[in-house]
């Protein structure tokens, strides 16, 4: 891929789907337009969304904008953080292996199991009343 140019890479976990563009820049992050720290909350999530960056040791090297959608917090972060990777490695194909080897190019395709009928949830039955 070109220098300077913009990749993209999408992330999804449990309901929430982040499409994520990636060019060359000073490391500023943005999630539906506002700044990642504020659109997050939490540190933790805020470690969770630059984690692929510190384990390649190429942090503040590139912009991120995302544009999520679905879900709760955590889980956006999680979407944004497989769509870096992905568009990681979309920019140069040699940091797939060690991606990879970090755990950062898996998809957490756990989901809400959906309710039953005759259920009062997924899995829970209604209170048995004996008298």
């Amino acid at each position: 891929m070109a220098k300077g140019a913009i990749s993209y890479g999408t992330g999804r976990r449990k309901c929430a789907i982040a499409r994520v563009w990636l060019k060359p820049g000073t490391g500023e992050i943005s999630i539906n337009g506002r700044d990642f720290k504020d659109y997050l909350c939490r540190p933790v999530l805020e470690i969770l969304v630059k984690s692929p960056f510190a384990h390649l040791d190429i942090d503040g090297r590139y912009d991120v904008v995302a544009k999520v959608k679905g879900g709760g917090t955590t889980g956006q972060a999680g979407a944004v953080r497989l769509g870096i990777s992905r568009a990681l490695v979309e920019m140069d194909e040699g940091l797939r292996s060690n991606l990879r080897a970090g755990g950062y190019m898996t998809r957490d395709a756990r989901i809400k199991e959906s309710k039953k009928y005759g259920r009062k949830k997924a899995r829970r039955g209604f209170q048995f009343v004996k008298r």
